[in-house]
C-alpha cells in the first residue's frame, strides 16, 4: 500500500529454559518476530500486545511470508493501523513448532513444555524489553487453526494474563475434526511400519503427500493430548487401536479432555470465561468440518450467558488471513481507552 508508515520488525532470539532437553531435541533458542508499529523508536507511549499463534505446521516467521496478490502480517498491520481500522500495537509471533509439525501450545512429556514457554518465559520477556502495558486487559491472543485452539486454551487456563482472545478456524468438536482421520491414519502406519517406520519415511521423504501431512497431524495430536512417557521411542498413545481402528476409550477421554467445546463447560474456567472478551469464527465449507465445533462452543457461551462474537463465512480452512481484517479491528476495539 503505497505512502503507508511502516511498522518495525525486530528478530528476537529467546532462549527458554523450558524447552531445553525437550523429548523431541527441538530447538531451544527460538527466533521470535516482535512487529512494534510506526513511531514506537519516536515516543516513549506504552502499547497493548498481540500474540498471534501459527497453525499447525507453522511458526512466528512464516507469518512474514510475503505471496504474490497478498500480505504478509507486518503489512498487514500497517495498513490497518494507517487507515485507522486499528490502534497501534506490539505484535508477537511465537515459534512453537515441533519435529511433529506443531505443539498445540501445551505442555506435553512428549514434545515439550510450550504453554510454560509461552505464558511464563515469553510474555514476561515482552514485557521487560519493549514498552508494553502489562496487564491482561491490554495483551491478546489470537490464532487460526491449531493457533485459534491455542490461543481459547491459553485464555482459559490463563485470564491473568491474556485478556482477548479469538480463534479463527480453531480445533474443536473433536468427534467431528479428528475421528474421520483415524482409519485412514491407521492403513498408512500399517503400510509404513508402524509409528517409528512412517516417521523414518515422513522425515526422508523429498515430498510429502496430503495422506503424509493427515497421518503426521494424528500423530502430532496423539503427542500433544496423550503423552505417555512408558510408550517408547514416541512417548505417547494412539487413541485407536492401530491393527483395527477401535477407539481406546480411555485415551480418547483424554483427547476430549482438551476439546474446547468440554474446556468451556468445566466450572474452574467459568470466571475467565466471565472475564474474556471472546471472538470466533468459522468458515462454513471448512474441510475438518470445524463448523461444527464452533457452533457447539458458541451454543454453550450462549446458554451460560457468556457475552461473545461468533461469526461464520463462505470459504474453506485455508488461505483465511484476509479474516485479519475483522479479528485485528475488533481487538482493538476491546483495548481499554486510556
Amino acid at each position: 500500500m503505497a505512502g503507508v508508515t511502516r511498522g518495525t520488525v525486530v528478530i528476537e532470539r529467546v532462549e527458554s529454559r523450558a524447552l531445553k532437553g525437550n523429548p523431541l531435541g527441538d530447538p531451544h533458542v527460538r527466533e521470535v518476530p516482535v512487529y512494534l508499529p510506526p513511531g514506537y523508536e519516536n515516543e516513549q507511549e506504552r502499547y497493548p500486545v498481540i500474540y498471534v499463534l501459527a497453525g499447525f505446521g507453522g511458526f512466528g516467521r512464516a507469518l512474514l511470508n510475503r505471496r504474490g496478490f497478498s500480505e504478509a502480517l507486518d503489512e498487514r498491520l500497517d495498513r490497518l493501523i494507517a487507515q485507522v481500522r486499528m490502534r497501534p500495537a506490539i505484535v508477537v509471533m511465537p515459534d512453537c513448532f515441533t519435529r511433529y509439525g506443531g505443539s498445540q501450545y501445551l505442555d506435553s512429556e512428549a514434545t515439550g513444555r510450550y504453554e510454560t514457554h509461552l505464558v511464563e518465559e515469553l510474555v514476561p520477556f515482552v514485557d521487560a524489553r519493549y514498552r508494553t502495558i502489562p496487564e491482561p486487559a491490554f495483551r491478546a491472543v489470537m490464532g487460526r487453526s491449531s493457533g485459534g485452539f491455542g490461543a481459547l486454551v491459553l485464555g482459559l487456563r490463563h485470564p491473568d494474563v491474556f485478556g482477548i482472545v479469538v480463534s479463527h478456524s480453531g480445533d474443536m468438536g473433536f468427534e467431528y475434526c479428528y475421528l474421520p482421520d483415524f482409519p485412514p491414519a491407521m492403513i498408512a502406519l500399517e503400510r509404513r511400519g508402524g509409528v517409528r517406520g512412517f516417521l523414518e519415511q515422513f522425515y526422508a521423504k523429498p515430498k510429502r503427500t496430503p495422506e503424509d501431512f493427515l497421518t503426521m497431524n494424528v500423530l502430532a495430536m496423539s503427542a500433544c493430548y496423550s503423552p505417555n512417557p512408558a510408550v517408547k521411542p514416541h512417548l505417547f498413545d494412539l487413541p485407536f487401536d492401530p491393527r483395527t481402528g477401535e477407539l481406546v476409550q480411555a485415551v480418547w477421554r483424554r483427547w476430549l479432555a482438551w476439546d474446547p467445546v468440554r474446556l468451556v463447560e468445566r466450572p474452574e474456567h467459568e470466571a475467565a470465561l466471565r472475564r474474556l472478551k471472546i471472538f470466533v469464527d468459522c468458515g462454513t465449507r471448512d474441510e475438518y468440518r470445524l463448523y461444527a465445533g464452533a457452533r457447539m462452543l458458541s451454543a454453550r457461551l450462549r446458554a451460560k450467558g457468556i457475552e461473545h462474537v461468533y461469526e461464520e463465512f463462505d470459504d474453506t480452512h485455508r488461505d483465511l488471513d484476509y479474516r485479519y481484517d475483522r479479528s485485528l479491528p475488533w481487538i482493538s476495539e476491546q483495548f481499554p481507552r486510556a
